[in-house]
């Protein structure tokens, strides 16, 4: 298979390519008129690598019924081993379609109607809906903005977990805040779900997207104990582009867990999975890395940008500097507007479409979600935009 550098600085057409982030803008946003900077995806190329596989496989003219073979459950084992030196079993892996539909499987299989679930706000808004449709109890354990990271108060946590918690969904690293959890913090946390038995939730799907010097932990990496009590979701859909392959995996150690998780999957009759996103996960871990690297240099250097621009030009609005994610938490208070007029001035003034931060949660309130997977010369016309619009007014 051919393996070409990337051009990352290509602009590439989306719009009728049935992507939401470009397709359903105005659907979503109330505009067309707009730099998509919103939905957690990616303006580059997928990998060659993956796209040579499903041409590959596409010249074989059946598209039946998919089996995940040997090979889709070792390049996961092999790439958390190598990449975060976490030991997984075969056993252990479990398909979803998805990140978020396993955390709701998680909630529905492992709590009952009426039980509280703690989640750190601000978060991944799904996170939310995960608890809330399905009966349960939602109980904030708000992030602590300390120094330009956002921080876990194991205080609070505690104390919600000794009130009888039973889950916390935590996102790791975090979106939008892009922190990226020490072994310390998680360790902390998980001393705490062990003393309260409070099952964890560890969203793992920014785990690959983590920038020099930080390292991704896995929590159920810390210790046997720990693992026992841990739902681990991955996918290689943020870091390869492949979120419209629907593929992610869930890890449980735990013999009892799996089975109850795997019961609620039968149940849905969601396992099957589709050939492409099968395929497209076992290239992507297999053959990735080296592309994964080539993409974080160049995130990398669009951070470095950003912040010299925000720094120079713009320093009424503040960049959580993220340690990982392609996804940057913009502190917007300076600007002195209410969530509604800073939601519309970003639309309608600087013509951009991001997300704004009370989507995530208390904690939300004056921040911005700006997504910087894209050529540096969209971010750079972004950024005048927004540049332009602050100045009026």
């Amino acid at each position: 298979m051919n393996r070409m550098k990337v051009d990352f600085d290509e602009i590439l057409e989306r719009k009728g390519s049935n992507c939401i982030k470009y397709d359903a803008v105005k659907q979503f946003l109330g505009s067309d008129d707009l730099i998509p900077m919103w939905v957690a995806d990616m303006d580059f190329r997928t990998p060659s690598i993956i796209l040579e596989t499903l041409r590959e496989r596409l010249n074989h003219e059946v598209l039946g019924y998919p089996v995940r073979q040997e090979g889709f459950f070792s390049s996961i084992m092999d790439w958390e081993l190598n990449h975060h030196n976490w030991k997984v079993e075969r056993d252990w892996i479990m398909f979803s379609p998805g990140v978020v539909p396993a955390v709701n499987m998680a909630v529905l299989a492992f709590t009952e109607p009426g039980d509280s679930i703690i989640v750190q706000t601000p978060v991944y808004f799904p996170f939310f809906t995960a608890v809330k449709d399905h009966g349960r109890k939602l109980v904030h354990n708000p992030l602590e903005l300390k120094d330009g990271r956002l921080c876990m108060d194991f205080e609070d946590m505690e104390a919600k977990a000794a009130a009888g918690a039973k889950m916390i969904i935590i996102s790791s690293p975090h979106n939008p805040g892009g922190s990226v959890w020490t072994r310390e913090e998680l360790q902390k946390m998980a001393d705490i779900c062990l003393k309260y038995n409070v099952l964890m939730i560890s969203d793992e799907i920014h785990c690959d997207l983590v920038y020099d010097p930080y390292k991704h932990i896995p929590l159920a990496s810390l210790s046997e104990s720990i693992s026992a009590l841990t739902i681990t979701t991955l996918a290689p859909s943020k870091t390869f582009n492949l979120s419209g392959l629907s593929t992610s995996s869930v890890i449980i150690s735990d013999p009892v867990l799996r089975k109850k998780f795997s019961t609620v999957l039968d149940h849905l009759h969601i396992g099957g999975g589709n050939i492409f996103g099968n395929l497209a996960s076992e290239a992507a871990y297999t053959h990735g890395y080296e592309w994964s690297r080539e993409l974080m240099a160049y995130l990398s250097k669009n951070l470095d940008f950003m912040q010299e621009f925000l720094d120079s030009k713009l320093p009424s609005i503040k960049m959580i500097r993220p340690e990982a994610t392609f996804l940057v938490w913009l502190d917007c208070k300076e600007l002195g507007l209410n969530d509604r007029d800073l939601t519309d001035f970003f639309m309608h003034k600087a013509k951009l479409g991001l997300n704004p931060g009370i989507m995530f949660g208390p904690g939300g309130e004056g921040f911005m979600r700006l997504n910087i997977a894209c050529p540096k010369e969209v971010l750079k016309q972004a950024l005048e935009q927004l540049h332009a619009a602050v100045q009026q007014l």
